[in-house]
């Protein structure tokens, strides 16, 4: 029985790290319709943004997360306008062409910069834990867990509340509609990716701060989960890919005490058949951008 709860709470921390691996990736796919799979190229950029900031500068991960929101928001904001938006209008298989050839693009920069060698963010409190009752719950992935919480939350709030986030809702769902009421779609397109750049690289960061990452295998795994993540949760759905990564975590970790090897990995494709087959539309229900008009 404690290793279940030990593997139940593991899983909830590290499905509120997939989470927020995912929600950015959901909020690009449920706006503009584009499966975007440099997302995890993007997470891992990130990681080494932060990476670099805590060797040579010694900023704490959490520290250096604003920084890193930052520096991928531009680039995701100049990447949308110079790039992506050109094929903005394309068939999705041709997005998913111009994404993946972004992701290699990326991946091999950055292996040419800092190798393929394994790295990771040495920090005190990434190895610590403390005990609850049996189960024994790591520091550092309860703390990226509750990011993510605040910043889906935050993101939920900001698409609710403030006109920006009313602007991203209108042109996700009637881009025509959306510019004769005056919103600048492309600039709205390019913010929407930007957010989701900058939350890819805050996923990076924790993700070099509880383990390691390299610019080979870490980047593929990260966008994969992404994607099961926003299809289990509810595409465009904040709350959703909340809800997926909890889920996801969950049933890996657990699903690790009867499975060894690759079999684990299956289990991630598992529960997505069976959701589907159960709710076609997502543990959440019906997604946000699921009425969306294309003009």
């Amino acid at each position: 029985m404690s290793q279940f709860l030990q593997a139940a709470a593991y899983g909830l921390v590290q499905g509120g790290l997939l989470a927020l691996v995912a929600v950015g990736f959901s909020l690009v796919w449920g706006v503009m319709n584009v499966i975007n799979l440099s997302h995890g190229a993007l997470a891992v950029a990130g990681a080494y943004i932060a990476w670099q900031l805590n060797l040579r500068f010694g900023l704490d991960p959490f520290v250096a997360v604003p920084v890193v929101a930052v520096a991928l928001f531009a680039f995701g904001y100049a990447i949308q306008r110079s790039l992506i938006n050109l094929v903005i209008n394309a068939p999705i298989f041709l997005t998913l062409l111009l994404t993946f050839g972004l992701s290699l693009v990326l991946l091999n920069v950055l292996q040419l910069l800092f190798t393929a060698d394994d790295r990771t963010i040495d920090t005190t409190y990434a190895s610590q834990s403390f005990a609850l009752g049996a189960v024994n719950i790591p520091y550092g992935r309860l703390a990226a867990c509750l990011l993510a919480v605040v910043v889906t939350f935050a993101l939920a709030a900001v698409m609710t509340r403030t006109r920006l986030g009313h602007a991203i809702a209108a042109t996700g769902m009637d881009r025509g509609a959306a510019r004769l009421m005056g919103i600048r779609a492309r600039h709205v397109y390019a913010v929407t990716f930007g957010i989701s750049a900058a939350l890819a690289g805050v996923a990076g960061t924790m993700i070099a701060t509880v383990g390691s990452f390299n610019p080979t295998t870490t980047p593929g795994q990260l966008t994969l989960d992404a994607f099961v993540i926003s299809v289990l949760g509810g595409l465009g759905n904040m709350y959703g890919a909340l809800v997926g990564g909890l889920v996801l975590g969950v049933a890996e970790s657990v699903g690790g005490l009867f499975l060894t090897g690759t079999w684990v990995n299956a289990i991630a494709m598992a529960v997505l058949i069976v959701t589907l087959l159960i709710r076609p539309s997502g543990l959440i229900g019906k997604a946000q951008y699921g009425g969306r008009v294309e003009v």
